[in-house]
């Protein structure tokens, strides 16, 4: 997995987060890194938490949180993607004259969780059958939060499910919302914004409000790979 890594153009992947919020980085994962993780979801032993989605009016369908340690293809992909897209968490943090700051490193964002009782990995993967669907959200869990988290598809669209697309909607100010729908392929990565981003006005930056979601399933069933920089209260 490092060569697909250090193969990716990183510079042009930040600059485009940067400046939309989101981007899909392709091929993270193979074939079978998806087919693993996929299999294992029945596992008891990996997990510390399931979550029926329509219990809470999340939407519908079912995510289960890992456990530490975690295994580690997602510690590996958790450590080096926060230290690519630290950069730009704290560019915006800068851009809209913001005190707080992000650690360089994941072991210092994770340190900086624990200081504040936050101590549950939030990394989790999600499964929906036909009909499935997340609702609008943003992903938080305590006072600590890293701006940004990713998604990894693990089955393939149009071929294994139909539909689930994945939503990203900006609020703009006094104006109507923006739409964003995304399609990536298995072992694609999603790059986003876990809480808003900074945009240039006329009059310096602000902050543009974004939510995520998954549209329903037509067909078939979709899993993926939700990972989250910081660790939770619960």
């Amino acid at each position: 997995m490092k060569s697909r890594f250090l193969d990716k153009d990183w510079e042009l992947i930040t600059e485009e987060l940067h400046d939309r919020g989101f981007v899909v980085v392709p091929d993270i994962l193979n074939k079978e890194d998806c087919d693993e993780l996929v299999a294992a979801y029945g596992a008891d032993n990996r997990y510390r938490k399931t979550i029926v989605m329509e219990r809470y009016r999340f939407g519908l369908g079912e995510y289960k949180y890992f456990q530490y340690p975690l295994p580690r293809l997602i510690t590996a992909i958790r450590e080096k993607v926060y230290c690519m897209i630290a950069p730009v968490a704290n560019q915006w943090m800068q851009e809209l004259n913001m005190d707080k700051r992000f650690p360089a490193s994941h072991a210092a964002m994770r340190n900086l969780c624990q200081q504040h009782g936050q101590l549950e990995p939030t990394v989790l993967i999600l499964k929906y059958n036909v009909g499935g669907f997340n609702t609008l959200h943003q992903d938080l869990y305590g006072e600590i939060y890293f701006p940004l988290q990713i998604v990894v598809l693990l089955d393939q669209v149009d071929q294994d499910y139909t539909g689930g697309e994945f939503v990203i909607t900006e609020q703009i100010p006094r104006a109507q919302s923006k739409v964003n729908v995304l399609k990536p392929n298995r072992g694609d990565m999603i790059v986003f914004t876990s809480n808003f981003r900074s945009v240039k006005g006329t009059k310096g930056h602000y902050r543009v409000h974004m939510k995520h979601g998954v549209s329903p399933l037509h067909s078939g069933m979709r899993h993926s790979l939700g990972i989250i920089f910081h660790d939770g209260l619960s």
